[in-house]
């Protein structure tokens, strides 16, 4: 009978990704990148260790939203004060802040663990074509 073995965050060996945004549905880039961000894409993926690799993702202005997204999806800010909530839609949040609709869907398919603030800073969005990472070579992903 074989043992199972298990992850330490000694042992992982982290990989760089790039990813083209443009064109893609945002929710399906997310589901993705969430993935390869937890390491549950690799065959010696445990659930406490932080064994994912790294996302670049560029050309994060030229995002898809399938329906009356730009419209309807709302993105909430509350400042903690009376008639201190603000709202932006989706067209208005990405002129303003590209980079936000997917850090803001990325996030939310992460678990709400200690873990997760870990995760998070694997993934470097920029809104154009050119980033600054290109010494470590990343590998382009297709979605």
């Amino acid at each position: 009978m074989e043992l199972t073995r298990y992850k330490r965050k000694e042992d992982v060996e982290r990989k760089w990704f790039e990813v083209n945004a443009e064109g893609i549905n945002l929710g399906r880039l997310a589901t993705k990148v969430a993935d390869i961000l937890r390491g549950k894409n690799k065959a010696d993926y445990t659930p406490n260790v932080d064994c994912g690799d790294y996302v670049v993702i560029t050309n994060a202005e030229k995002i898809n939203l399938t329906g009356k997204k730009w419209t309807d999806k709302n993105y909430y800010n509350y400042s903690g004060y009376q008639s201190g909530m603000r709202t932006l839609s989706a067209q208005k949040m990405m002129e303003r802040h590209p980079e936000y609709l997917i850090m803001h869907a990325v996030k939310g398919m992460l678990p709400k663990n200690k873990i997760s603030n870990q995760v998070i800073t694997k993934l470097k969005i920029y809104a154009g074509a050119e980033h600054p990472h290109k010494a470590q070579e990343p590998k382009k992903l297709e979605i």
